[in-house]
């Protein structure tokens, strides 16, 4: 049995071995501003190139940041993260929300995608974090970007009935990464089969409507086709690309990539149940000790760090699982309590985003486990 192999996740060998260059990216743009109804997740590209997901209107934005110099190693520690931003912008610490946070592996700045108020005022903008661990708003006044629309996205309105109360087109966009010369994109569609996945070349052409997926939910016992996923990797598996997905309550779903086609319906393949009552929040790949491994935060139970020596030959989990866990193993990272955002910071380190005491949320580096 083959040992999965990490995907280029060291995206800049992936990119520089594809012969595209940096004005090939960047083809096509317009410059002008950019104005966003909301903002997050965000993933980076080759060339600084930054991927903002606007999921009220169901839109992606790419945007050359210019932010392509490399840079050094270094340690991240920006305490109450969440007051200091509320300073910044001259509202009070409730009145933040941090949406995603990214790494630009061309210079290993960290961007956050932050939101200022709620309800209809809400206004999104992205933060870049400086070298001396100050941050500040990237300008979106006038830069090259270009504009993907999904044509087939959820209404924008509240549905269903008491705390069934939801408004289907937040979770149009749920989580992006960049693969060779495609955004990979989940979310909701419009469609019977409601969760959806789109292989969206870049730079960005027509969008055609998404790959409706199903998988089985051995926590719930049954095959679902609506319920979104909440964060993924793509992951090579012998010789084969693969996107892992997590899901909430906490099915690991695996799907080849070649099937991820316009208007398409595919089964997922379940290889782990890491329990119920828990929504993912966000997943990286990475390698050590000459092993892949993948690390995912989780509302209520932890920083899982999770083997990926088993996926070639893991079994569909296809029959309830009335308790516990099955499927791959897992171990709990007990030193990275609160985690809610992370990303690879370089090949040894994370960046996460994690609540302490009083409520204060931290920006860190933290070694990889």
């Amino acid at each position: 049995m083959k040992t999965p192999t990490l995907l280029a996740l060291s995206l800049a060998f992936t990119w520089f071995a594809s012969g595209v260059s940096a004005a090939n990216w960047t083809a096509g743009m317009a410059e002008g501003k950019v104005t966003l109804k909301s903002a997050g997740p965000i993933t980076f590209g080759p060339d600084g190139i930054l991927f903002i997901a606007d999921t009220k209107s169901a839109a992606i934005v790419a945007i050359a940041t210019g932010d392509t110099k490399a840079g050094a190693a270094k340690t991240i520690k920006v305490g109450g993260i969440n007051q200091k931003v509320a300073a910044l912008l001259g509202t009070a610490v409730d009145q933040i929300l941090f949406d995603d946070l990214a790494v630009n592996p061309a210079s290993r700045t960290v961007y956050l995608a932050v939101t200022r108020g709620r309800g209809a005022g809400a206004a999104p903008l992205i933060l870049r974090v400086k070298a001396d661990g100050s941050f500040e708003a990237v300008s979106l006044d006038k830069v090259k970007h270009a504009r993907a629309e999904l044509p087939d996205a959820p209404v924008d309105g509240v549905q269903g009935e008491g705390k069934r109360q939801s408004n289907p087109r937040q979770e149009s966009i749920t989580d992006l990464a960049f693969f060779e010369d495609r955004l990979l994109v989940a979310g909701l569609s419009n469609e019977e089969f409601a969760s959806a996945l789109r292989a969206i070349p870049f730079p960005f052409q027509k969008v055609a409507n998404g790959t409706s997926v199903e998988i089985y939910h051995g926590a719930h016992g049954k095959f679902e086709t609506r319920s979104p996923i909440r964060t993924f990797v793509p992951f090579k598996v012998g010789n084969e690309p693969q996107l892992l997905a997590a899901y909430t309550c906490t099915p690991l779903v695996q799907f080849p990539l070649s099937e991820i086609k316009p208007a398409a319906k595919i089964k997922g393949k379940t290889i782990a149940e890491l329990g119920n009552r828990n929504r993912p929040l966000d997943m990286i790949v990475y390698q050590k000790g000459g092993k892949d491994w993948l690390l995912l935060a989780n509302s209520s139970r932890g920083v899982m760090k999770i083997t990926t020596e088993d996926i070639a030959g893991a079994e569909s989990i296809i029959s309830p699982v009335s308790s516990g866990t099955k499927g791959s193993k897992y171990e709990t990272i007990e030193g990275w309590k609160g985690v809610e955002q992370l990303d690879k910071l370089d090949e040894l380190n994370a960046i996460v985003l994690r609540r302490g005491e009083g409520g204060a949320l931290d920006l860190e580096s933290l070694p990889l486990p």
